[in-house]
């Protein structure tokens, strides 16, 4: 790690005086991990696609913001009645789709019969399972009709997922984006890049303010790193940790970094002896030590977190302290457990995954002190998921949830509805699973954050899982382009980034 430091910082030291000789007239190049598949969201579950897309190319009826509020999209208000069942949004008059096709209410209803058609290959057509009917009273108001109360249902309508798309579909849509953002399609070439370029006809005068926008796709972060410093990318996406940590002090890089709503979990498999015992799991808990963890896996780029939310949902209670640090805790209770000399156990890692192996390192050696002895295994990705994932075959694992906009999604696998789900399987709590379904049918903000706060405190004290961090998403940015700002969704918004005027 220390040679990768060094080489990086010798790399800055020579580009750093051409970083300002490029230059970027009214555009901006982002350099990406990542490539899409194909620039759907309707029909492909990959999130590189809400990446690029969601926001700039594509809108739904309501969109998120960065600090996690649902707004007025397309819809430019809407209206939930008293008892949950229906919501009446009022769409925006004037808005147009980029083939040059108006935006009405024809279009709303013909996407979301698209999406709840099995045959079709939208990704979640579950989403929308809830929706009896959608009638249109004009062109401009949509009335959706649940069969029940739905209270994540406006989080839904504001993922990638539920972006409205002509209701003429284009043959090429996969390939060839229409959507009513602020950007159009102009093009992509496989294996190099996506441009997308000002939408005139984008009906919020002053957006976008850039003429167009290049994402690069570069899997490798040094070569980002390299394109950036030399001047030949504006903003270098999704870094990891050491990279960042490599350029910290280069005056001539802005350094974005916060939450990026993913909660990083040590999975337990409660139906496994001897984590079927609580006293077992406590002293895993006693034995972890998060900062010491989130240091060495992250270098500090991360938030330590208690529960299964993160502090950018507002459901979020602070359960950290609930299990200190304590080791001589951790030695007693596994005596009072039967296993006074500890025990050997398996720690199951997606190889492909750096900072979860890191991660799975550290919590190794961090055992081993109380006296659990934690053998390492790598499994690839495919491994994982069919082993880890489907089977529920392992003894512990570490792994990333992506966080949702709503909590009752974010601790589904909680509910009484998944009882075989990998990381509770063998874990029943009744008080818990009622707490869920009374969430999930519960519109009144105040009463929701009352009844998920006793579900996290249940979840985190019986260490059905044990909870370490969401690390930081982080971005590098030449100085001088603002407008930039973090999602608590998979999300690069360019439609506000703006250079200094001349």
């Amino acid at each position: 790690m220390r040679n990768s430091l060094i080489a990086i910082g010798g790399l800055m030291l020579a580009l750093l005086l051409s970083l300002s000789a490029f230059p970027h007239g009214n555009s901006v190049v982002i350099a990406v991990p990542d490539e899409p598949p194909c620039l759907d969201p309707t029909t492909n579950a990959a999130a590189a696609i809400d990446q690029l897309l969601n926001q700039n190319v594509y809108e739904g009826l309501v969109r998120v913001t960065p600090d996690g509020r649902i707004v007025p999209a397309l819809a430019e208000s809407f209206v939930v009645a008293r008892d949950g069942l229906t919501y009446t949004f009022r769409l925006r008059r004037g808005v147009r789709f980029h083939n040059g096709e108006p935006f009405t209410a024809r279009d709303v209803i013909a996407t979301f019969i698209r999406d709840r058609n099995k045959d079709y290959g939208h990704p979640h057509p579950e989403y929308y399972a809830n929706i009896d009917e959608i009638t249109a009273p004009d062109p401009y108001t949509v009335v959706f009709h649940l069969t029940r109360v739905d209270a994540a249902f406006l989080s839904l309508l504001a993922l990638g997922d539920s972006v409205i798309l002509p209701a003429d579909l284009p043959q090429d849509i996969k390939s060839h984006p229409v959507g009513t953002g602020p950007f159009e399609f102009a093009e992509w070439k496989l294996g190099d890049h996506l441009t997308l370029t000002r939408f005139p006809g984008y009906y919020h005068p002053g957006i976008p303010q850039l003429d167009e926008v290049t994402f690069r796709f570069i899997p490798d972060s040094a070569a980002a790193l390299a394109a950036l410093l030399s001047g030949d990318v504006d903003i270098d996406a999704r870094v990891p940790a050491e990279i960042a940590l490599g350029v910290r002090d280069n005056p001539a890089i802005d350094t974005v970094a916060g939450p990026q709503n993913l909660v990083q979990i040590l999975a337990i498999n409660n139906a496994r002896a001897p984590f079927d015992d609580l006293r077992v799991r406590q002293a895993i808990a006693y034995a972890l030590n998060r900062d010491e963890i989130i240091q060495g896996s992250m270098f500090g780029y991360g938030t330590p977190i208690g529960t299964h939310l993160t502090p950018a949902s507002p459901y979020y209670v602070d359960l950290t302290g609930l299990y200190p640090h304590d080791p001589a805790k951790a030695r007693a209770l596994l005596a009072a457990a039967g296993h006074p000399g500890g025990f050997s156990t398996t720690l199951t890692l997606p190889q492909n995954y750096e900072i979860h192996v890191r991660t799975g390192e550290i919590i190794a050696d961090q055992l081993s002190r109380v006296g659990i002895e934690t053998k390492i295994e790598l499994v690839d990705w495919g491994q994982w998921l069919s082993r880890v994932y489907h089977q529920a075959d392992y003894d512990l694992t570490v792994i990333g949830h992506p966080g949702k906009l709503d909590p009752g999604l974010m601790l589904a696998g909680y509910g009484k509805e998944r009882p075989d789900y990998y990381f509770r399987r063998g874990y029943d709590n009744p008080t818990l699973a009622d707490l869920l379904t009374r969430g999930m049918v519960t519109l009144d903000e105040e009463a929701r954050k009352e009844i998920y706060a006793q579900a996290e405190e249940i979840i985190a004290r019986d260490v059905v899982n044990y909870f370490i961090q969401d690390p930081d998403q982080i971005f590098l940015l030449k100085k001088g382009l603002s407008g930039f700002n973090l999602y608590p969704i998979y999300l690069i918004n360019v439609t506000e980034l703006s250079w200094p005027s001349s």
